[in-house]
């Protein structure tokens, strides 16, 4: 799956953009070792209300990730039943600016969350959402078809027509830095290498 970002980290992707794609650092992997990558699917939620999930997993293709809107509510809008729906449907992961529940049970089922809290208060079901627009999660603005990245480090967003630019980029970026760190085992330091030495 991480094949879609060249198996790159988020930090690397960040700088190698050239522009602001990393989503804010409260929005956390749920379980550890959750790493998410693909095509974003948009929806725009409610806080408190999580019907808008139940319909995006039935219209999300296969491969999406869940890219959701909620407004940073500290509600638990997703949780395993929803999972497994997801799993189902064959979508890869879920991205919300708001609360999830049943962090164990999603570890067991390997499906990578990243949300902006875990909270167990219960939601209601009244607002259908709207999907497949941009949405801004976690101060980044989000279109349908964006690659979402995720890993232990956070999450960004590559704009769909920037993609393989930032990709290239990435791939210089991580050559230059194996250069580098061959060099500092050779006996030479950082400052004359990024040539911060005055």
């Amino acid at each position: 799956m991480n094949d879609l970002a060249r198996g790159h980290s988020t930090a690397t992707l960040s700088e190698a953009a050239g522009f602001a794609i990393a989503l804010s650092p409260e929005l956390r992997p749920l379980w550890t070792g959750a790493r998410l990558c693909g095509p974003a699917f948009t929806v725009q939620g409610a806080g408190g209300d999580n019907l808008a999930l139940h319909h995006a997993v039935l219209q999300a293709p296969a491969g999406a990730v869940l890219v959701a809107d909620h407004g940073g509510a500290p509600f638990g809008h997703w949780g395993e039943v929803l999972t497994v729906a997801a799993l189902h449907r064959g979508l890869t992961g879920l991205l919300i600016d708001g609360g999830v529940r049943d962090a164990a049970e999603l570890q067991e089922l390997g499906f990578p969350v990243f949300s902006r809290n875990n909270s167990i208060l219960g939601t209601r079901k009244d607002f259908q959402g709207v999907f497949d627009g941009p949405v801004t999660v976690g101060g980044v603005t989000i279109r349908p078809g964006d690659l979402v990245v995720g890993d232990i480090d956070g999450v960004v967003a590559l704009p769909l027509s920037g993609v393989h630019a930032i990709l290239d980029r990435a791939d210089a970026r991580v050559a230059k830095e194996k250069e580098l760190i061959t060099l500092i085992r050779q006996g030479h330091n950082t400052l004359d290498l990024y040539g911060l030495g005055g």
